[in-house]
């Protein structure tokens, strides 16, 4: 799927991201080509309905971003795009946020169907544009403009009778309105690491109603990086998942932590990302059947994106991280991790859900 023709002048890493990440696996031998049955890439995928989309947002949320269009298509400005809120619109946005969706939800069918036939079904990774993270309730923004993840946590829900959905969120930014959409919802739990210094989310923010503990906020400190993840995954997402036993995972895979992203607060390494694949993977053959579900979100420079999804990738299939070669040739300089403030906070995180 081709999407915002023109938004490179703006912010280049988007648009370009799948491109060079497809490049990356080729070169890496992490595709069809190379590993047959082992990796399998689905190009055919149907697009979402409103239906599907109101699984999470509100009724006028895909009619805002319609209406949007539409006027984009009637009006004549500087470059091929309009604004909406603080995004870009082009005459195809609607179309291709649908389509976006719509495959993300065609990888949960893929990855459910394989978990009955086989003991664990497959990992997906559905790397699609635009992504769907970075959205406030009312606005568009972040280049995001449907919750691809949330709406297939629902989508699983409601077509799969999967009842328990756990959502991993890695990405710097919070994941605004899946947050907001599942708080009062006991089936669906959403785990969010990401900057303190953006959002001022709470750790007591913990859901309410009968949702109340199935929402886990945890805001980071600048400088957070691999030892404090390792921590956070071992101390926090382990035995959250232990614990509320999901029918399914779902990752918001944002790789904008990277040390040398330009855009991020964090310093992770891109050995990090292949830990949290290999540990997350490991997460869904012991709770779930396998069935999981990686959605590409955050991430600027297309070099670090495409090298940390190659990284996930190998995690996958089992073979020998790379990340030490890649460090090397970036020359990545890491700062020493703000340790007391990021034990404080998985502790007080800990407290409040009792793990």
């Amino acid at each position: 799927m081709d999407h915002h023709h023109k938004e490179e002048e703006l912010d280049i890493g988007r648009t370009a991201r799948v491109p060079f990440i497809l490049s990356a696996l080729e070169k890496s031998k992490l595709t069809p080509e190379f590993r047959g049955p082992e990796i399998v890439q689905i190009n055919s995928f149907r697009k979402a309905t409103l239906e599907d989309i109101r699984g999470v947002h509100d009724y006028y949320f895909p009619v805002h971003l319609r209406e949007a269009v539409e006027e984009a298509k009637t009006s004549k400005p500087r470059y091929p795009f309009h604004m909406i809120e603080f995004n870009y619109v082009t005459d195809t946005s609607y179309e291709d946020s649908l389509a976006a969706a719509g495959a993300g939800l065609s990888l949960v069918d893929y990855v459910v169907a394989a978990s009955k036939n086989n003991a664990n079904s497959p990992i997906g990774f559905a790397l699609l544009p635009p992504p769907g993270h970075n959205i406030p309730v009312v606005d568009y923004m972040g280049f995001c403009y449907f919750e691809n993840a949330g709406i297939a946590a629902r989508y699983a829900q409601r077509v799969h009778g999967l009842k328990r959905v756990l959502i991993i969120d890695f990405d710097v930014h919070f994941l605004d309105i899946t947050n907001d959409a599942f708080y009062e919802d006991p089936d669906i739990f959403v785990l969010s690491t990401h900057s303190e210094e953006w959002y001022h989310r709470k750790f007591d923010e913990t859901g309410s109603g009968r949702g109340e503990g199935a929402t886990l906020n945890l805001p980071l400190p600048n400088g957070f990086g691999d030892v404090g993840m390792r921590n956070v995954f071992d101390e926090v997402i382990v035995p959250c998942a232990q614990k509320f036993k999901p029918d399914l995972i779902i990752v918001s895979a944002g790789y904008d932590g990277h040390a040398a992203d330009p855009d991020g607060t964090f310093q992770l390494t891109t050995g990090t990302y292949y830990m949290l694949a290999s540990g997350i993977k490991r997460l869904a053959e012991d709770l779930c059947g396998g069935r999981c579900v990686f959605f590409l979100e955050g991430g600027t420079s297309e070099s670090i994106v495409s090298f940390s999804v190659a990284e996930s990738f190998r995690a996958f299939v089992g073979e020998p991280s790379m990340a030490p070669e890649f460090e090397k040739k970036y020359a990545v300089f890491l700062h020493d991790e703000p340790s007391n403030k990021i034990k404080q906070a998985i502790q007080r995180t800990k407290h409040l859900h009792s793990i």
